[in-house]
């Protein structure tokens, strides 16, 4: 079995979590920058620490957290969104250029007017006036014809603010990462500031820059689309070449656990990125699979106890698992003798039968040539997820979600 250490010192429930570009933009279950932080610091190998890989990068918290220390880091991510805020939060931009074109920007609401707008088609956006008003979208497309007049190489920090915005001022239900709109007698009510959201995300954002830029960091950042279920390029990543691996994988399926592809849908409608309003069948568990295709010694009770109650809900588990596994088997040839994994993971349950990711993490990295070093239990302070659902979809049957994150840390043998 492996060891559990529950440690009160890892909830950084009073930690600021948006320091430097951290700040940027929302993301489901973002891993918070002290636990990253945390774990380079405290497990880094101790000979060598040149280049981290987080195989699902996510809004890029691990990559920050690299280039904070100096250290080289490589990222992948199949979601464009997750690609377009890794980038932005990484990329040192020029202070003295955004504070001229944000200065710009803040008389544009007094030269807006409906017919300065070039480009009034938004077919790309699935029902657009189901979740917009028709004024937001002409401001939402006017901002956009402003950003394309900026100088190239400083888009993207605006492009990143408009990207967090075209969700706020939607029709979406607040606190929702999934697609509910809003009930009637609140959209008549709904009049976003359009401008003004954008203006005030852009000076958010522009002092969590000037943080970053404080560092004078030189580490260099890589991000990649590459499924490391299905391979992780040579060209990219030979074997034996990763230091350390600090990453929070899916939970689960988007479909059943954390809904990134429905949160994602926003933006990556709007900028027209491929695979928008398909995104959750492409991530890990997407596509149902009929077998299983892992071994397992640690996890087979709670399995069986799954299959037992419901078979479509135990191909769905099986389905996202085989395709953790087939990542970890890619991932873990790429790391060099006595470099390190911690991965950060989560126990979802499913009809009442938790399921131990911590033990199947371990377990495979095991199988895969790596010894277990710890495991840190801690408490989920402010996660954004809801604390109770319907595992059985029967009205009024609630269960609690997950309080507590397993921080598995291994070595290579």
């Amino acid at each position: 079995m492996y060891q559990r250490i529950a440690d009160r010192s890892w909830n950084f429930k009073t930690a600021d979590t948006k320091e430097f570009t951290h700040c940027y933009h929302t993301y489901p279950a973002m891993m918070i920058p002290q636990v990253a932080r945390t774990l380079i610091e405290n497990y880094a190998p101790k000979d060598k620490c040149t280049l981290i890989f987080d195989p699902y990068m996510g809004s890029g918290t691990t990559l920050v957290e690299a280039s904070v220390k100096g250290i080289n880091s490589i990222g992948t991510d199949i979601n464009p969104l997750a690609r377009l805020i890794s980038m932005a939060k990484t990329i040192h931009f020029d202070t003295d250029k955004i504070q001229k074109y944000i200065s710009q920007i803040q008389v544009m609401p007094f030269l807006y007017s409906p017919d300065k707008v070039e480009n009034t088609d938004f077919s790309r956006i699935s029902n657009h006036l189901f979740w917009y008003s028709e004024d937001t979208l002409y401001k939402l497309s006017y901002i956009s014809q402003i950003i394309d007049s900026i100088e190239e190489s400083q888009q993207l920090f605006f492009k990143i603010a408009l990207s967090e915005i075209v969700r706020e001022v939607s029709y979406t239900r607040n606190g929702e990462f999934k697609r509910f709109r809003m009930q009637e007698d609140k959209i008549k009510q709904f009049n976003p500031d359009v401008f003004g959201i954008f203006e005030s995300k852009l000076y958010r954002n522009l002092e969590g820059l000037k943080q970053f830029n404080s560092l004078k960091s030189n580490a260099l950042t890589k991000i990649y689309d590459f499924n490391t279920v299905f391979d992780i390029p040579d060209g990219v990543l030979p074997d034996d070449s990763v230091d350390m691996v600090v990453t929070s994988p899916p939970y689960g399926d988007s479909h059943t656990t954390v809904a990134y592809g429905q949160f994602s849908r926003w933006a990556n409608e709007w900028f027209g990125f491929p695979n928008a309003q398909n995104l959750d069948n492409l991530l890990m568990g997407g596509k149902k699979k009929a077998v299983r295709e892992f071994e397992t010694k640690i996890i087979d009770q709670e399995l069986k106890e799954i299959e037992i109650q419901d078979k479509k809900r135990y191909l769905e588990v099986v389905s996202f698992l085989n395709d953790y596994y087939y990542s970890i088997k890619h991932i873990a040839p790429k790391i060099r003798k006595g470099g390190r994994i911690c991965f950060v993971v989560g126990n979802r349950t499913v009809k009442g039968v938790q399921i131990p990711l911590d033990y199947f993490t371990a377990e495979t990295f095991e199988y895969h040539g790596f010894n277990h070093e710890i495991t840190i239990v801690r408490e989920i302070p402010s996660k954004r997820m809801p604390t109770k659902n319907s595992p059985t979809n029967i009205t009024g049957a609630k269960a609690s979600t997950m309080c507590n994150e397993y921080i598995v840390v291994m070595t290579k043998k």
